[in-house]
């Protein structure tokens, strides 16, 4: 979880996801899930690493690709083999400092 001192935090603060879409890629052997992911309040490359760091880890995820936004609204990339449920992505984002507020897939 990133320190009070990290990219502006403070105690009480909260950062804001929002789910947006899904997209089922077909290869040849293997089918990709793309998952979009915005978030509201990543500042650094600090922020990133926190997040993409906490969705790597879970199970299926091949790659995560953030275009950060700084203090805007970032989109946030997961490729993975398997769908993840929001809650799977609100518990790791939670993880990292951040809030999950709506899903909308």
């Amino acid at each position: 979880m990133p320190s009070a001192d990290c990219c502006g935090n403070t105690a009480g603060s909260h950062h804001f996801i929002r789910l947006t879409t899904k997209e089922h890629i077909m290869g040849q052997n293997t089918s990709t899930i793309k998952t979009n992911v915005s978030v509201a309040g990543m500042t650094c490359g600090h922020c990133v690493s926190s997040v993409s760091e906490e969705l790597e880890a879970l199970t299926g995820v091949e790659n995560v690709d953030v275009d950060l936004n700084s203090g805007g609204v970032s989109t946030v990339t997961i490729t993975s083999t398997k769908e993840l449920s929001p809650a799977e992505i609100g518990e790791a984002v939670a993880e990292a400092g951040y809030l999950v507020v709506a899903n909308e897939a």
